[in-house]
């Protein structure tokens, strides 16, 4: 018995089943994935691409119900997915983890059905879409077939005839649609198709040549009548010339269309559109787009090294032109045509940046191209105004709820294709980075729509260039604060909806900056000396005694407070008090609350030894011996008097160039009696970032050298010294005092160890044995501990540290810089004065 073939096989109903799941069903939105579902269990039943085609063009059989139009559209959809299975052989997107390397069976299988479905549809092809030419949906998929087609099988098979049949079916459809998508599919067919390694190039390219010929003549003489007709185009002779622009530009995004010279033509035409401002949106659009084609393909052939150099020229002064032109239809009153000209403005930017020369095409650097400040004002702007919106008021549907939520996605989808246009610019530097405040400062309100984008957009800024992406993370959060005073006025309540809006935006942005405190350092420090000179820049109208303007917005700032490390938590205070004046200091009203809140969040921590730099984890309250005085050699203590001594030089001159902070390499760890008492330099305890004019440096007194203090006057006899002078004498003298102790103490222990060494002698010269030898080891340890109760008569313990042996040093178990965790070396300054007086009455 025969075996039956076509729809008369047993196949044909299997198909039809699946078609009807695939419809009724409603569980997959995409052929390709059903086709993906069932390959491994159904492969031959899917790949009866002859059983389909009888389907799709044969009559059906008496009693044999015929496919509905929308089965037919599900299955020609089915067909040309499991061809693209078969031909790639590898799943869809988001089925795979990647192409996979096929084994030689599968290489084999490949080849086979490739070369039955070439030989099958190259036959079957012309007459499908003869039938279903009318249908666009039924023509952009039958249309891709050929580009998995064995090209070669045209010639060895003796199937000329049947590519002449299909070059003819594909000119049809080209004069027939004006459809966007069916004029790219041919265009792609086309492109697939002249290939130059096979033989049936020059034949399909003499095809092609002869459609672009008539199109482009059709469009020239068409667009010199319309511009001849001025204000008032006839309707009928612009709908031609938009549907043959809309064919020449879908051919121009594939094909090389430059001996055509269609720069000029739509240069006019977008001139004339400009001028009258009555052209028709669709015309300007495929316009703008089909020149946007001509500058593309001229920058490739430039780009290929073989070209002239009045080419070169040609290419930028049609660029520029061709910029300048999109800049001025942003000012258009049509939204569909600023978006237009706003995308291929950002293409256009990217591709002619500074990166143009990259990979060694220095020869192409006559074409960097960089937007002026204007251009970068209006593309903002355009975001601001198109972006960042409302949802109802981009949304004009009004066809029902669906339909009103597939616009909205869409309308969705497009504004953040724009956003994500000009977020490139800022990523690549081809637009100032500040710029980016504008985008940053919406991070929270349109958290939904675009807050992967923003957040991306913030990362890589940060990657680029750290310091400069804090100074646009605070002049966003301070464009905030000036639209929030703009409309709440300077006397605003900071439990407003507004203000508690920016200091949760300002927390949400030092949550980017990560835990590793290293590695933002500079940043955050750059952060603080921006927004400490904000707060105090507009001073209070009514005079000094009242706070400044924005004094407010330290308390936004001090939301950053947790990322400063803890000696930069001091410097930024030291800033932030050549701010201040006496007054500031002894306020305690409310409207004062956000400096005091700032102060605090500085001094925080800051006699705190448990927090990590690296991991930036603090285990607050989980040592009870931070509570205890810590011990301090008197080598230990001069060293961080001199730290300290010399840190306030350099904070005092503003004149030293900027520096960004650096640490010092690590030290190799000894016993804190052994460690040198070597002289730190300012600029490694201390950040560059702060600095002060020269006319605010305080002459410092020199250290004095008597042995008793004097009595001190009463202080309200005193003239008040400065608070600079005050810490630098103070420090002066207790330096004075330690370095007294230190020798008295070691006068104490040579002394005891004179003895020791006498009495070991004088055993060892009377031959005494090992065991006699323990009551002169108790008798040196009782001389020393009488010399150190004598020495310890005129000292303070009360403003000392108890030290702990060398293996037991937190600091030396965690490997850390000693400079950068040790307690001693950050205390307060205020805890600092107030242990030096203690100290020193102490001593009267």
């Amino acid at each position: 018995m025969p075996k039956r073939r076509g729809r008369q096989s047993l196949n044909a109903n299997l198909i039809k089943t699946t078609v009807f799941f695939f419809l009724e069903s409603e569980l997959h939105e995409h052929a390709a994935y059903l086709v993906d579902s069932m390959w491994d269990c159904a492969s031959e039943l899917l790949k009866d691409w002859e059983c389909m085609i009888s389907l799709l063009l044969d009559e059906p059989l008496p009693g044999e119900e015929a496919l509905t139009d929308r089965q037919e559209t599900a299955l020609i959809e089915i067909m040309l997915c499991t061809i693209r299975q078969a031909a790639e052989c590898h799943p869809p997107v988001g089925r795979g983890t990647g192409k996979r390397v096929l084994t030689a069976k599968e290489k084999k299988t490949q080849l086979d059905d490739r070369t039955r479905m070439t030989e099958l549809f190259a036959v079957a092809l012309p007459p499908l879409l003869a039938k279903y030419s009318v249908d666009a949906e039924k023509v952009t998929n039958l249309l891709q077939l050929p580009q998995f087609f064995d090209l070669e099988i045209y010639t060895t098979g003796r199937l000329e005839k049947h590519l002449e049949s299909l070059l003819r079916q594909i000119r049809e459809i080209v004069e027939k649609h004006t459809d966007t998508d069916v004029l790219e599919a041919c265009s792609k067919t086309y492109h697939a198709l002249c290939s130059e390694e096979f033989t049936i190039f020059n034949r399909v390219d003499i095809a092609r040549s002869q459609l672009l010929d008539e199109l482009v003549d059709k469009f020239n003489r068409l667009l010199e009548d319309f511009l001849q007709e001025g204000e008032d185009p006839d309707e009928d002779d612009a709908y031609q010339v938009l549907s043959t622009l809309k064919r020449i530009t879908a051919f121009h995004n594939a094909h090389d269309l430059s001996k055509w010279d269609l720069f000029t033509s739509n240069y006019k035409l977008l001139n004339t559109g400009i001028e009258n401002g009555d052209m028709p949106e669709q015309i300007v659009i495929h316009a703008l787009q089909c020149t946007h084609y001509v500058i593309l393909w001229h920058l490739a052939k430039v780009s290929e090294g073989s070209c002239k150099k009045e080419d070169m020229v040609t290419l930028r002064k049609q660029m520029r032109a061709f910029c300048l032109m999109c800049q001025r239809y942003l000012a258009s009153v049509n939204t569909a045509v600023k978006e237009q000209a706003f995308t291929i403005l950002c293409d256009l930017l990217m591709i002619f940046s500074h990166q143009i020369i990259s990979g060694g095409r220095e020869i192409l650097e006559p074409l960097v191209y960089t937007p002026e400040a204007s251009l970068q004002s209006e593309l903002l702007s355009f975001i601001l105004d198109h972006v960042f919106i409302d949802q109802d008021e981009d949304n004009n549907s009004t066809d029902g709820q669906q339909d009103d939520e597939a616009g909205k996605i869409e309308a969705l989808h497009k504004r953040r294709n724009l956003l994500a246009a000009y977020c490139k610019l800022i990523i690549y530097n081809v637009v100032e980075m500040n710029t980016g405040a504008d985008i940053f400062k919406q991070y929270m309100r349109y958290y939904n729509d675009y807050g992967d984008i923003i957040k991306e957009t913030m990362s890589k800024t940060r990657q680029i260039d750290k310091i400069q992406c804090a100074k646009t993370l605070i002049l966003s959060l301070q464009q905030l604060f000036n639209e929030m005073l703009s409309d709440l006025g300077p006397g605003f309540d900071r439990s407003s909806s507004a203000f508690c809006g920016i200091k949760e935006l300002a927390r949400r942005f030092s949550l980017t900056f990560g835990l590793d405190q290293l590695k933002t350092r500079e940043a955050i420090a750059m952060l603080h000396k921006d927004g400490i000179e904000f707060a105090f820049k507009e001073p209070n109208p009514q005079g000094e005694g009242y706070p400044p303007l924005n004094l407010a917005f330290l308390d936004i700032l001090s939301e950053f407070s947790s990322k400063l490390m803890r000696q930069d938590k001091r410097t930024v205070h030291m800033y932030l008090e050549r701010f201040m004046t006496f007054q500031m200091a002894l306020q305690r009203e409310d409207c004062w609350l956000p400096l005091i809140s700032y102060r605090n969040s500085l001094q925080a921590g800051g006699d705190d030894d448990t927090m990590s730099v690296v991991s930036g984890i603090s285990s607050r309250g989980s040592t009870i011996r931070n509570k205890k005085p810590k011990p301090v050699t008197g080598k230990r203590k001069l060293s961080e008097a001199e730290e300290s001594s010399s840190s306030s030089e350099v904070w005092l001159n503003r004149e030293q160039s900027m520096q960004t902070p650096v640490m010092m390499p690590s030290p190799h760890l000894t016993s804190t009696v052994m460690r040198d008492t070597k002289r730190l330099r300012p600029e490694d305890s201390y950040m560059g970032v702060y600095t002060m004019p020269p006319e605010q440096q305080q002459p410092q007194p020199p250290p004095q050298h008597h042995a008793a203090p004097q009595t001190p006057q009463p202080h309200h006899h005193q003239t008040p010294l400065d608070y600079n002078t005050q810490v630098t004498w103070m420090l002066a003298q207790r330096q004075q005092q330690e370095e007294a102790a230190r020798q008295q103490h070691e006068r104490a222990m040579n002394y005891a160890k004179l003895r020791s060494n006498l009495q070991h002698a004088i055993r060892r010269g009377s031959g005494l044995m090992e065991d006699d030898e323990e009551p002169i080891v108790e008798d040196v340890m009782m001389s020393s501990e009488g010399r150190i109760e004598d020495l310890n008569e005129g000292m303070d313990f009360d403003t000392m540290d108890i030290d702990l042996p060398a293996s037991k040093n937190r600091r030396e178990r965690s490997e850390l810089k000693p400079d950068f965790f040790d307690p001693a070396s950050i205390m307060d300054e205020s805890v600092r004065t107030t242990h030096f007086l203690g100290y020193d009455a102490f001593q009267r």
